[in-house]
Parts: structure tokens; C-alpha cells; sequence
């Protein structure tokens, strides 16, 4: 099939090729309402699609920005990427998404991949194994922001929750509730991970802040897979009466195990997690939840992306922007 140019519009609408281009520019000053009408008709009934990468050269931006996510399985991740595109697209933006998998190889590639595409700058998950390729993107002034994880050394300014916090909320809703012999479980470290860095270490200090004895055995740090190893050796050694998971795939493979292991128990535990839950009240486990603000999150960092877009990146910038998290 023939592609169809600019010039077939011009010609379907029986207006010039100068004033098509006016039109796809948005630039309707000196255009009557009744010639936009007629382009419009004849774009949609020609199909036309303008070549966006040579517009892009010719007006320096693609208006694209790049997102990679750690892993796009976790409820926090879809929801605040569903924020992020619709805050870009209030400021003529749009997106491309790219799952990580939690792959510091797959992240390097998607961000070569899409510097070829020439995306303006990304909103990046970071998988916290290529700082090479973070610091060539900040001496380069490409806009970048970092969204739920830190990276030491590396000077892109984050948005995150105040995970120690989240805990602190997590562990005196379970106590206040009666439940005392707590233990938290997070994914693997293995790649020192912010969040999970941080709700193991919050777990220690709410503890210890309530002079309440806990072993290291009760700050578990595992994969999904290796959880029931985990719990086995953790039931064994605890009168367990509490638990708090560190995300939301984490709760589900620990309802997972206590229902074909301990299913007596299950009932009577409490358990709280971080990270929204949409499906927690048609659970006959009672939840405590605590979420984090992913819109506010989300708006803070394209407020940042458009501020190191504009400016660069200036000694305003904090390192971390920190939001509470939320008991629901």
C-alpha cells in the first residue's frame, strides 16, 4: 500500500501543503475554523500518520519519554505508571514502557534501545547494577529521575516512599491490635534494593524503639521461591504471632504457604503489607495496609523530569523526595 504524504492531504482538502503542515503543528492562528475542518476529514479519511522521528528533528524532541520499570508484576509499579503517562501527557508527552525483570543486563538494553529511538529522558526503576551507564546519563544531561529506589554515588535525584516510616505504621497497628511476636519478610537484597533495604532495617528499629525482643531469624530477606524453606525454619523457632510483608507479591506467596502448611494459623495471625492491595476486602484474611501515594509520586517526578529538562541538573535538586505512607 502507498504511503500517504502530506501532499494527499493537501490535495484531498484542496488547501496547500504549507497549510496541512500549519495544521499538524497546531498552529491554527490564521486558519478558519472551516479549513481545519477539511484537513481534519481529510486526515482521518486518508489515514494519514506524519512521520513523528523526522518531526522530531526538525523540532529537537520527540516528545518521548522513556519508562523502565524493576518489574512491572507489583501493583505499585502499574498504578504509578498509570499516573506517570497521564501526567506527561498534560504536558504533550508520551511514553514508552519497558519491563527491567529485575535484569540489570535487559535494563541496559532497553535504555540503549530507546536513547537510539531518541527519547527526551526517562523515569527509571533502577535496577542498581549499571552505575556506569546511570552516571554517563547524568554527565550527559539527559533528564532522568529515579522512582522508588536510591542508587549511592549516583546524583539523578529520587522519588520514594519513607519506607522506615511505613513500617513504623505497620508494626504499631499490628501490637496495638495485640499481635507481639512479629516478623517481616522481604524480597531478595542480593542487589541491595532500597525499599526492601529500608523496611528490614525499619522493622529492627520499631522493635527495638518498643524494647521488644526479636532475632535476626524474624527479618527475613528472600525470593518467593525460597519462602517456605524460610517460614519452615522461621515457625519452628517463633510462637509467630504477626507478620508483616514487604510488597504485595510477597503477601500472596505468604497467604500461599500458610494456607496449605498452616492453615489453623491463618485465621489468626495478623498480617499487614506495604503497597495497596486492591483485592484485600474480599480476603477472609483481616489486612492492615499500608499504601503509598503513587499519584503524588508519580506528579513529583515529572515535576522533577520537566524541572532537569528546563534547567539541568541544578544544586536545588535533593537527592530524595521522600512521601508518607498511608494507613488504610
Amino acid at each position: 500500500m502507498k504511503k500517504v504524504t502530506i501532499a494527499d492531504v493537501a490535495k484531498e482538502a484542496n488547501v496547500s501543503v504549507s497549510t496541512v503542515s500549519q495544521f499538524m503543528n497546531q498552529r491554527y492562528e490564521y486558519m478558519s475554523v472551516e479549513t481545519r475542518a477539511k484537513i481534519q476529514l481529510a486526515v482521518e479519511k486518508l489515514r494519514y500518520r506524519p512521520n513523528i522521528l523526522a518531526r522530531s528533528l526538525k523540532n529537537k524532541g520527540t516528545q518521548t519519554i522513556g519508562i523502565i520499570v524493576a518489574n512491572i508484576m507489583y501493583t505499585f509499579t502499574t498504578h504509578i505508571v498509570h499516573h506517570l503517562e497521564r501526567h506527561f501527557q498534560q504536558h504533550g508527552f508520551q511514553v514508552i514502557v519497558c519491563n527491567a525483570n529485575d535484569n540489570p543486563k535487559l535494563e541496559r538494553e532497553h535504555i540503549d534501545l530507546l536513547l537510539a529511538k531518541q527519547v527526551e529522558g526517562f523515569i527509571l526503576f533502577p535496577t542498581g547494577n549499571n552505575k556506569d551507564l546511570y552516571d554517563y546519563l547524568y554527565n550527559s544531561n539527559i533528564p532522568v529521575v529515579f522512582l522508588d529506589r536510591m542508587i549511592a554515588d549516583v546524583k539523578i535525584p529520587s522519588v520514594l516512599l519513607n519506607n522506615e516510616k511505613a513500617i513504623e505504621l505497620a508494626v504499631g497497628e499490628l501490637m496495638n491490635k495485640g499481635y507481639e511476636n512479629l516478623a517481616i519478610v522481604a524480597g531478595s537484597i542480593e542487589q541491595n534494593i532500597t525499599p526492601r533495604l529500608e523496611r528490614l532495617e525499619g522493622f529492627r528499629q520499631a522493635m527495638k524503639k518498643r524494647g521488644v525482643a526479636y532475632g535476626e531469624h524474624q527479618v527475613i530477606a528472600t525470593s518467593t521461591e525460597n519462602l517456605p524453606e524460610k517460614f519452615n525454619q522461621l515457625l519452628t523457632e517463633v510462637s509467630l504471632d504477626g507478620i508483616i510483608a514487604g510488597n504485595d507479591r510477597m503477601l500472596l506467596a505468604i497467604l500461599h504457604y500458610l494456607k496449605e502448611h498452616s492453615p489453623d494459623i491463618l485465621g489468626k495471625i495478623g498480617i499487614a503489607v506495604i503497597d495497596e492491595m486492591p483485592l484485600a476486602k474480599f480476603l477472609s484474611t483481616k489486612l492492615t495496609t499500608i499504601e503509598q501515594p503513587t499519584e503524588e509520586m508519580a506528579k513529583q517526578a515529572v515535576h522533577l523530569f520537566l524541572q532537569i529538562k528546563k534547567s539541568g541538573y541544578t544544586e536545588e535538586l535533593l537527592p530524595a523526595y521522600r512521601f508518607d505512607p498511608i494507613l488504610v
